[in-house]
């Protein structure tokens, strides 16, 4: 007994060579179904990037370091939190799974008297120090990346606390939607002592730099 054909099966009648060409098409249409999502999160991360919804990342070592200063004064002060990343398979990584919970700062145009920055390294510390001979620090675009962050005394002009970090327009990036945030037209702060994990700034300049190893962090 002949099995029925089935009359909406043509790849029986097509030639090898159509076959083949067809096959091709259908790997093709799958690849690129495949390649889409990928290609629409770089699209994502490349607009959100040029709208200054994220400040530009980069994978952290995972050693915290201290940053001091006698004052710090800024215009156009953002806050909100964030993750940090370190690369797979990071020494430091710990129990964190390599991701720390940080509190992100940014500030549009800022200013630091007498600067400190210190990182510990097996027992001694890098030192840095600028600022502190009458010129201050100046960083635009800056933001830090904080698990503490503590003061003397903290002013800001305009605050807003509790807004959405994606609709921030006074610092320099946004947060990510639905993230609580505050910001402020301007910030002073006395005696401020951070534990960061990142920096980044548009433009950094230190006046009377000084770079060595010491037995004593910041």
């Amino acid at each position: 007994m002949a099995l029925s054909e089935d009359p909406t099966d043509t790849t029986s009648s097509l030639p090898s060579g159509d076959s083949s060409e067809r096959r091709g098409r259908v790997r093709l249409r799958r690849a690129a179904l495949m390649g889409a999502p990928a290609f629409a999160i770089a699209s994502t991360l490349v607009v959100l990037t040029a709208q200054g919804a994220l400040a530009a990342q980069f994978a952290i070592s995972g050693m915290p370091f201290t940053v001091t200063a006698d004052t710090l004064q800024g215009t156009g002060f953002g806050q909100f939190g964030g993750l940090d990343n370190m690369p797979e398979g990071s020494p430091n990584a710990g129990d964190t799974g390599g991701q720390v919970l940080v509190i992100i700062t940014a500030i549009r145009e800022a200013e630091l008297t007498n600067l400190c920055q210190s990182v510990e390294l097996g027992g001694t510390f890098l030192h840095i120090t600028a600022g502190n001979k009458g010129a201050p620090v100046k960083a635009s675009g800056l933001t830090t990346d904080s698990t503490e962050i503590s003061g003397k005394v903290a002013a800001f002009d305009n605050i807003e606390i509790g807004g959405d970090a994606s609709t921030f327009d006074k610092p320099p990036v946004k947060g990510p939607l639905g993230v609580f945030g505050q910001q402020a037209d301007t910030v002073t702060i006395k005696n401020v002592r951070q534990t960061n994990y990142a920096t980044t700034a548009t433009r950094f300049t230190l006046p009377d730099l000084h770079m060595s190893f010491s037995s004593r962090g910041c």
